[in-house]
């Protein structure tokens, strides 16, 4: 083809040949697109589906199409299917990972939201985290309540006074016994004798 052209058009010949490619596949994307969509509307009309559902179908084939597009053009352009596939997997890896990570943290701070609004303990109360209906759990007085962790001052066993830092999350996946403002069982305060 290039001998039937000027001389000077010769630099522009596979830049031309790109374009008029990657228009081809455009246009091939819309008339396919196009197709699809009255495919669509006469298999919705004869079965009679749902309209909610046949835009359902529409969105996800159009999408499916024009991705398809995207990387014909792009492998038209020179960038490899394969090394997109391998950047895409990489990404949304990354991703999963990095939303895991953030998940328990975002849980403690949704939780803390939860513990100022529903109030199921305060600053001062003596609570007891529950195991199970067998097993006692960690007791002791509330004196922090932060985005993370409630610290509470331990009461009884074998470590008395220590801190421990719970994560909020903890307190809506466990029962909680409460004494407000200290008291056990209305007429003595923990820790009298």
């Amino acid at each position: 083809m290039k001998h039937y052209l000027p001389e000077w058009m010769h630099e522009w010949v596979g830049t031309l040949e790109l374009a008029l490619s990657i228009i081809a596949i455009l246009l091939a994307a819309w008339l396919l697109r196009l197709l699809n969509r009255r495919l669509l509307a006469r298999l919705g009309r004869h079965y009679t589906l749902p309209r909610p559902m046949e835009m359902a179908i529409r969105r996800l084939s159009s999408f499916i199409i024009w991705s398809c597009t995207l990387v014909a053009i792009l492998d038209r352009v020179g960038v490899s299917a394969t090394v997109l596939w391998t950047a895409f997997t990489g990404f949304a890896a990354v991703g999963a990972v990095a939303f895991f990570a953030a998940w328990s943290v975002l849980s403690n701070i949704f939780c803390t939201l939860l513990i100022f609004t529903t109030r199921p303990f305060r600053l001062g109360d003596h609570i007891e985290v529950l195991e199970n209906g067998e097993k006692p759990g960690l007791k002791g007085r509330v004196i922090d309540i932060n985005l993370i962790y409630t610290t509470m001052q331990e009461i009884g066993g074998p470590s008395e006074d220590a801190l421990m830092q719970i994560p909020n999350s903890l307190f809506f996946q466990r029962g909680l016994r409460r004494w407000p403002g200290g008291r056990i069982d209305g007429n003595r305060l923990l820790g009298d004798g």
